[in-house]
């Protein structure tokens, strides 16, 4: 008899967020080559859309919905089409319905990645809000279990929703082959940069903590350029006032948004040190992207990042935004002092990058799946 993990595959098909869907695609292909003996990896998305390059999956169900229509009906949990057997989803999509776990052996995890609906909601849209928030109001109704990437995110979950001991930890990473390209200087070039930068990244959102980054940058006496990535479409002119606003020039800013995995370890290589200010309860994908690639952390001290980064950089506490941005300001001018701190700093960003792997992701999920 074969086993079959059915993987929502939605952000493949439709995607909507470059981060999820980046790690979809990898979590999805661990999963395949992971798969032990006798167990197989089928696809589930919605209708249309492109199709997920994955290889080695068993199949692709695909719901008679389109992704809006599914995700309206995923709400309210009727009408999916993909529901039944044993579903792991790396987000809230996914049909979380009454099933029989004992006797059909019918499984749903799904996964919550950032906390950001319940902590800052006001800076996403409400529609956006509504769904996250129904999804996990059916989650603690339905769902198997809720995986969270790091613990201290399941302390702050378990505020929010009442979900007992259904929590389970498993990190994200950065994709597989993330290694500094050949023609780095190339693409650096293609997307306007110039060398020997500090690298932020974010949105002019509060919770982003981007002010608190350039005040850092401002208060370190440093005068590099600085580099931004992350940016929604739009967000420069807020961005730029952000910068403005700490006194910083815009001739040393350069603001650019998601980038593709390779042209983002361009720019990881261009970069002196990557300052990560925010404290919110997510998993800092691009702080993961730094320690992979051995570039210089210099992060404000937060639950979570006292959890991924450890050693492997400078946490810096506070209890204030100038408290945190002086502290950041200070660690920053310790890091780029000499070159043998900088080095030192990479290093050990580069030790604890070795921490965070798709291949033991996969592991861990159908670990997961098999001990439910």
């Amino acid at each position: 008899m074969v086993v079959t993990l059915r993987v929502v595959l939605d952000q493949l098909t439709s995607p909507i967020d470059a981060d999820l869907a980046e790690a979809t695609l990898e979590l999805a292909r661990a999963l395949v080559v992971a798969a032990p003996d006798g167990c197989e990896v089928e696809g589930l998305a919605p209708a249309g859309g492109d199709d997920p390059a994955v290889a080695g999956l068993a199949g692709l169900r695909r719901s008679a919905l389109a992704r809006r229509e599914l995700a309206a009906a995923l709400q309210i949990g009727i009408g999916t089409g993909i529901a039944g057997g044993m579903i792991h989803s790396p987000s809230l999509f996914a049909p979380l319905v009454r099933h029989d776990r004992v006797h059909e052996h019918d499984q749903t995890v799904v996964t919550v990645w950032d906390l950001r609906p319940w902590e800052a909601p006001e800076e996403l849209p409400k529609q956006t809000v509504a769904w996250q928030r129904a999804m996990l109001k059916r989650a603690v109704k339905y769902a198997d279990a809720v995986v969270v990437p790091t613990h201290s995110m399941a302390v702050r979950l378990a505020e929010v929703a009442p979900l007992g001991d259904r929590v389970r930890v498993v990190a994200g990473a950065s994709p597989q082959r993330f290694d500094v390209p050949a023609d780095e200087v190339g693409r650096r070039r293609t997307h306007g940069l110039p060398e020997g930068y500090v690298l932020l990244a974010g949105s002019s959102r509060a919770s982003d903590g981007l002010d608190v980054g350039f005040s850092a940058i401002a208060a370190s006496g440093v005068d590099v350029p600085i580099v931004v990535i992350d940016a929604p479409d739009g967000a420069e002119p807020g961005i730029a006032d952000m910068a403005a606003a700490s006194g910083i020039g815009e001739h040393r800013l350069h603001v650019r948004g998601p980038l593709e995995a390779v042209d983002r370890a361009a720019v990881y290589a261009g970069s002196v040190a990557f300052v990560a200010p925010s404290r919110r309860s997510a998993f800092p994908w691009r702080t993961v992207d730094a320690l992979t690639l051995g570039v210089p952390v210099i992060a404000a001290a937060s639950a979570v990042s006292r959890e991924v980064v450890v050693d492997g950089g400078e946490l810096v506490p506070g209890s204030s935004a100038d408290e945190v941005a002086a502290g950041l300001g200070d660690a920053l001018a310790r890091a780029l002092a000499t070159t043998q701190a900088a080095e030192r700093l990479s290093v050990l960003a580069s030790d604890r990058g070795r921490a965070f792997s798709w291949r033991d992701a996969a592991d861990r999920v159908w670990l997961l799946h098999a001990e439910l």
